[in-house]
This record gives structure tokens, sequence and C-alpha cells, in this order.
């Protein structure tokens, strides 16, 4: 299947320029007919449609964990990355010095934050990010590294060489890392990523709707998480004998296979299209919406003096502008200082050429 294929299943696209896959990503029409026909067969089949859960559950998880590259059994489902999260600081021994990053996701900082920990600092979130981490590590070096791979606001896009060669240099400290506005962009090797843990949400890159996540664990740091726990492990009902002591703390009740069908059959999908593909689409995007934008001065100089970014950007523009572009039928979000808008695969040049017409003009 190629990309040009793939977007003609997204119908929104016919009526809007969609920049706003930050926000949300679309539904397509094969996954609401997959998801249909997941919803006819617990219809017609009550109870007996989830006798085969534990096989239903070992696929979505093989598939997760080959996707990321990552352990079966030590890769997590989870409703959201947010809830993954706080059940991982819930667990951790919180005598620890965290270090995380000046204004990065709420769903990051806040939970570091407001829990206890014996120390939080910040790194400074500008052109020079990684050299700000650096001088962070030199200066005190975090029990804790927590960061989002790419920055909610503007798009800025962690260089994960640069993590890989800081993990090997400060091995003792625990990378948590999230992959929400990452995954699903590029090829990425959990094992080979000097990250500890990594998490996200599929509602956005992974274009898999609500309700389903993930977190992928280093075999190394399980043995921190909730070691009073292990003495009561495994669970003696039947139905709990089969989990290990990650999922007794981060699959707690029920699984939805809805939402994790719907992850498993996203992750179908950009198999048969082909990571590098998809990496190379975005990367052409990238590339003509910051020479485009660029040019028009609607970007900060953290973002312009940087060799890589996303496809995300937050572009300085007036209330005027903003009218402009919904009247043209461009979604986006507003985001800090400015409008946010990306682009996944489903988008254009032609799209990204719309865009800044009408900024130009107006």
């Amino acid at each position: 299947m190629t990309i040009d294929n793939f977007s003609k299943d997204f119908p929104l696209i016919s009526q809007y320029t969609y920049a706003n896959t930050a926000a949300s990503g679309l539904m397509y029409e094969s996954l609401m007919e997959w998801r249909q026909g997941h919803d006819i067969d617990f219809l017609i089949g009550g109870s007996k449609f989830r006798e085969s859960l534990d096989v239903q559950l070992a696929e979505i998880r093989t598939a997760v964990a080959n996707f990321f590259d990552s352990e079966f059994e030590n890769t997590l489902l989870t409703p959201n990355f947010s809830f993954a999260l706080k059940v991982f600081i819930n667990g951790i021994d919180k005598d620890k010095s965290v270090l995380l990053l000046e204004d990065d996701y709420p769903s990051v900082n806040w939970p570091f934050s407001s829990s206890g920990f014996k120390s939080v600092s910040f790194a400074e979130v500008n052109q020079h990010l990684e050299q700000n981490i650096k001088e962070a590590f030199a200066k005190q070096q975090p029990d804790i590294f927590a960061f989002s791979i790419v920055q909610y606001l503007n798009g800025i896009k962690l260089d994960l060489n640069f993590i890989k060669d800081l993990k090997k240099e400060y091995p003792d400290t625990i990378f948590v890392a999230d992959g929400t506005q990452y995954s699903g962009t590029e090829k990425f090797s959990f094992k080979e990523s000097g990250i500890d843990v990594f998490g996200g949400s599929g509602y956005k890159w992974m274009l898999s709707g609500y309700g389903n996540g993930y977190m992928l664990f280093n075999k190394e740091i399980v043995s921190q998480l909730y070691p009073v726990s292990v003495e009561f492990e495994p669970q003696k009902e039947a139905f709990q004998k089969g989990k290990n002591h990650l999922m007794c703390h981060f699959e707690p009740g029920h699984i939805d296979t809805l939402n994790f069908g719907s992850l498993l059959y996203s992750i179908e999908q950009f198999n048969e299209i082909g990571m590098d593909a998809i990496e190379a689409h975005l990367a052409s995007l990238a590339k003509h919406a910051k020479e485009k934008f660029t040019g028009l001065e609607l970007l900060s100089e953290t973002v312009t003096e940087r060799k890589e970014h996303s496809t995300i950007f937050n572009l300085k523009v007036t209330p005027k502008i903003m009218e402009a572009l919904k009247e043209r039928n461009v979604l986006f979000s507003l985001r800090g200082s400015g409008i946010r808008v990306s682009f996944h695969i489903y988008n254009t040049i032609k799209d990204i050429d719309k865009i800044a017409n009408i900024l130009k003009h107006k």
C-alpha cells in the first residue's frame, strides 16, 4: 500500500486542510469498518466474544513490541500515556533528583513536580537544547531525566543520537521519554535508544483513536518499581496468574479490545506502507514547511537555528490571519503564543503551500 492510496481513506481531508494531528489524529474509513465489525461480534457473541481475550492481547502486545523493537514481557498496554506515567511515578522511590524540560507537556512535568521527589530542576528549551541538557547533567547528574521527544508547543525534536550518547555517559540515570508526539513518524528502536522507559498515546500520530497507549521498559529498572508487591505476586486468582510484575500495576482491570485492536490495526497499516516511506514523506513535509514559514518570518529563532525539526510548527500570527485560515477551512490549534500547525501522512506539499499563501497575502 502506498501513502497516496492510504490517504484516500480519510474523508475529512476532502473538505478541510487538516493541520492538526498534534491535537488529534484522524479516523479513517477502513479502521471505522473494523471497529464496527468488532462491536458486531460483541453484539452477537456476548461473553463468548471475550473467550479468546488472551490470544487477542498477545497479538496486540506482540505487534506493539515489534513496532517499537521492545521485549514482549516489558511492553505494557495502557489507556494513555498520562495514566501510565502516574503509575510509574507512584511505584518508584521518591528520594531521587529529577531533570525536566521547561514548558514540556503538562502530563510529563506536573506528575514529577507534584509527587514529592527530592529535587526537580529544568533545562531550557531553545535552539541549544541538547547543550542545555548536557550542562544540566554536568552540574548535577539527575537520578531521573524525563522528557518529550518532540515538544508539543513548537515541534522541537530532541536529537535521539544525543540521547543515546548521553545515556552511555550517565548509565545510572533513568531516562523516561514521552513519545506521543513522535511515535508513528519514523522508525524507532527502543532497545537501541538508550531510553529506559518509553510511552505514548495512540490517538495522535499513530492514528488509532482514543483510549489506547503503551509503555515500554528496560528490564534493568523493573525491580525498582513497586518492590514491596513482589511477594504478593503472582495473584492467586486463575484469571490473574498470567500477569507479570509490571502487568499487575500497569494493566489493572479489563483491557478494551476495541481501543487496542484499533492500535493493532493502525500498526498493520503502517507496516504495510513501511516506516521508511512514512519517515521520508514527513521529512520532506518538515523541510518544505520550515523553509516556507522561515521565509515568512513566522518562526522563532529557537526553531530556525536548529538543524532538524518535526512536522509541528508554532506560527506567530494575528487574529485576522487566524480568521482567514478558518475561512479557508484550515484546521489548527491555539498553543502558547501562536497557532500550531502539524502535518502527517495524509498531508501534502500543496497543503503547506496553501497555508503559506494565506499567511503571505494576509
